[in-house]
C-alpha cells in the first residue's frame, strides 16, 4: 500500500482524487528537477494550508486535491506534521482508495517503428504474460467512420524489470516500486496518409477481454502548461520528439507511471519518440559517458522499457526516424559520440544515408548541447557547449548538411544563426534560401523543469539570435520539398515567439561550401 500525503508548514492533509484547476499535482513537487533529494516514497503531497479554511494552528477544516491514476495498487491517504525532514504521522484513512481493475491497460504510447510503414503500440498493465495474452486490434478506417470494416489482431512482447536491474540509490531503496509489465505490439504495412482505429487489450484465459483504461491525466508542475498547449492542438502536428530528461523520475520509479499517464492524451494518438538524458541514464561505473548520479540510479533501464524506439541495441539509445519529408538522426548523449566510437559511425552513416531528393529536411537531435549554447555555466567554461561536443560532429553536420541540431538540457530557448566552425555563414536572421552553408543550433529545452540563466548580457555571442528564459516547445511545418517554417511557441498560451523559413531547392543542397564536398578535377 502506498500513501498519498499532503505538505505544508504546520501540516499536512489528504486529498480527494480529482485536480483542482491551478492546483500543483504533488507526486513531484520534489525531485521533479534536480534540486535536492526527496526525503520519502510517498507517491504525492500536497501543501495543507492549500485549502482556504485551513490555518497552521490546526483549526477548523479544509479539502486539498490530488489527482490519482492506476498504478496497480491502492493508495491509502496520510495527514503528517513536522514536514519532510521530519514527518510525524497524525491520520490514516481509515479505508484504502481502490481501482475497479488496478491491472488494466493503461497509458498508449505510439512510436514509429523501424520502417515508414511500421508503427508500434507501448502501454502498461498488471498482466504477466502468465495470465494474459496482450495485443492491439487495429484496422483502417474509411473516411467518415468511427470504426473500421475490418480488424486484425497484433500480439504484443512483454518487458519488465525488477530492484536488481537498479544500479544504485533511491532506485534500488526507497525510491524503488514495481513498474508492471510494459507491452509492445507492431502495425506493418500500414499506408501513409490513412487513419487507423487501434485497441488495446489482454485475452484472460477464459477468453474474456481486459480492454484499455482511460483513467490517465496526471500532471507535472511546470510541465502543466506545455502538455496541455500540445493537447489542444493534437490535429496539428504528426509526431513529438522528447529529447531526453522525461519525467525527471531520478529513481523514483512510480513518477515513471506519473508521466506516462500525463502525457497518454498526446501519446495515444501521436508517435512520441523520446531520447536519452542525463536524468534517465547517468551513474558511475556503467559505461554512462558522465560519472555522475543524475539517474538516481536507474542506469537508463526505465527509459529502455517502458518506451519503445527504433534502435538497434536498446542500451545504446541512437536511431533514425524517416518520417514524410524529414530524417531525423536521434543520437545519445550519455554515451561516446567521439570520432572512431561505434555512435560517431552511427551518426555519420545516418546523416549520410538519406536522399534528400525525397527527404530534403535533415535534423539532428540530442539531449546535451553538443552544438552551442549562451547558458551561463558553458559560457563561464568558456566552450558554449558541453565539453568535446562540437568538435568531432561539425565536420558531419557541415558534410552532410543538416539543416538543424536540436538540443536539451538547458532549460531555455536559444537559436542561432546557420553556422560552422563558430561563425555565421550569413547575415539574414529569419529567411534563409539558396546555397545550404550551415547548421542552425535550436536549444529547446523549456518544456517543464526550472529554467536555466543565460550569460551575462555584454557576453551574449553574436551568433545567437533569439534568446527566451520562458517554457516553450518548438514546431517544424515542411509544406513541400523546398519550404519549411520553423516556430518556437510559448506553453503558456501557444502562440508563435520566434520563426524562421527556409527555402531551399535540392541543387542548392548539392552546392559545394567549406568542408561539404569532396576534392574535384576538371579531368576528363
Amino acid at each position: 500500500m502506498v500513501m498519498v500525503v499532503g505538505r505544508s508548514g504546520g501540516g499536512h492533509v489528504a486529498g480527494d482524487g480529482e485536480r483542482v484547476p491551478g492546483g500543483r499535482d504533488p507526486a513531484a513537487v520534489q525531485d521533479r528537477c534536480p534540486q535536492g533529494h526527496r526525503r520519502n516514497a510517498a507517491i504525492g503531497y500536497q501543501y495543507a494550508n492549500y485549502s482556504a479554511n485551513y490555518n497552521s494552528w490546526g483549526k477548523g477544516k479544509g479539502s486539498v486535491r490530488l489527482q490519482l491514476m492506476n498504478q496497480r495498487s491502492d493508495f491509502a491517504f496520510a495527514l503528517f506534521t513536522g514536514g519532510l525532514d521530519n514527518p510525524k504521522l497524525v491520520a490514516v484513512s481509515p479505508k484504502p482508495i481502490a481501482f475497479k481493475n488496478p491491472k488494466a491497460p493503461v497509458f498508449p504510447r505510439l512510436a514509429q517503428g523501424k520502417s515508414h510503414d511500421e508503427m508500434t503500440v507501448t502501454w502498461t498493465s498488471g498482466y504477466d504474460i502468465g495470465e494474459a495474452y496482450p495485443f492491439v486490434e487495429w484496422g483502417a478506417l474509411v473516411a467518415g467512420a468511427a470504426q473500421p470494416q475490418q480488424t486484425a489482431r497484433a500480439p504484443a512482447g512483454t518487458l519488465t524489470f525488477n530492484q536488481g536491474s537498479m544500479c544504485g540509490e533511491p532506485a534500488r531503496t526507497v525510491g524503488w516500486r514495481d513498474p508492471g509489465f510494459i507491452h509492445t505490439a507492431f502495425l506493418r504495412d500500414l499506408w501513409p496518409n490513412k487513419e487507423y482505429y487501434y485497441r488495446i487489450g489482454h485475452e484472460l484465459h477464459d477468453e474474456s477481454v481486459g480492454d484499455g483504461s482511460n483513467e490517465y491525466a496526471a500532471y507535472q508542475p511546470g510541465s502543466l502548461n506545455t502538455t496541455d498547449t500540445l493537447i489542444s492542438d493534437l490535429d496539428n502536428y504528426d509526431i513529438v520528439f522528447h529529447i531526453g530528461d522525461m519525467p525527471y523520475a531520478n529513481g523514483y520509479i512510480s513518477q515513471w507511471d506519473q508521466f506516462t499517464a500525463q502525457v497518454a492524451p498526446i501519446t495515444a494518438t501521436k508517435p512520441y519518440m523520446v531520447a536519452s538524458g542525463n536524468h534517465e541514464r547517468d551513474w558511475p561505473d556503467t559505461a554512462a559517458f558522465w560519472d555522475v548520479e543524475d539517474s538516481g540510479g536507474e542506469c537508463g533501464v526505465p527509459a529502455e522499457t517502458y518506451y519503445y524506439y527504433p534502435a538497434e541495441y536498446r542500451a545504446n539509445f541512437w536511431y533514425k526516424v524517416d518520417y514524410g519529408m524529414f530524417r531525423f538522426c536521434v543520437a545519445d548523449s550519455e554515451h561516446d559520440w567521439r570520432v572512431g566510437t561505434p555512435q560517431y559511425e552511427f551518426i555519420e552513416h545516418c546523416l549520410s544515408t538519406v536522399d534528400r531528393k525525397h527527404q530534403p529536411w535533415l535534423i539532428f537531435a540530442t539531449h546535451r548541447v553538443l552544438g552551442y549554447s549562451s547558458n551561463a555555466w558553458y559560457a563561464g567554461e568558456g566552450s558554449f557547449e558541453e565539453p568535446e561536443g562540437r568538435e568531432n560532429l561539425q565536420k558531419l553536420w557541415q558534410k552532410y548538411r543538416v539543416d538543424i541540431a536540436f538540443f536539451g538540457h538547458v532549460h531555455n530557448y536559444e537559436r542561432t544563426c546557420p553556422m560552422y566552425q563558430s561563425q555565421c555563414m550569413t547575415s539574414e536572421k529569419s529567411h534563409y534560401s539558396g546555397t545550404m552553408n550551415g547548421t542552425i543550433f535550436v536549444v529547446a529545452s523549456g518544456g517543464g523543469c526550472h529554467l536555466s540563466d543565460y550569460t551575462t548580457a555584454i557576453l551574449i555571442p553574436k551568433w545567437s539570435i533569439y534568446r527566451d528564459h520562458d517554457f516553450g516547445f518548438t514546431k517544424l511545418t515542411a509544406f513541400n520539398h523546398s519550404s519549411l517554417l520553423f516556430e518556437y511557441k510559448k506553453s503558456s498560451d501557444g502562440k508563435v515567439y520566434d520563426s524562421f523559413t527556409i527555402h531551399r531547392d535540392y541543387r542548392d543542397v548539392l552546392r559545394c561550401v567549406h568542408d561539404s564536398c569532396f576534392p574535384t578535377t576538371l579531368a576528363t
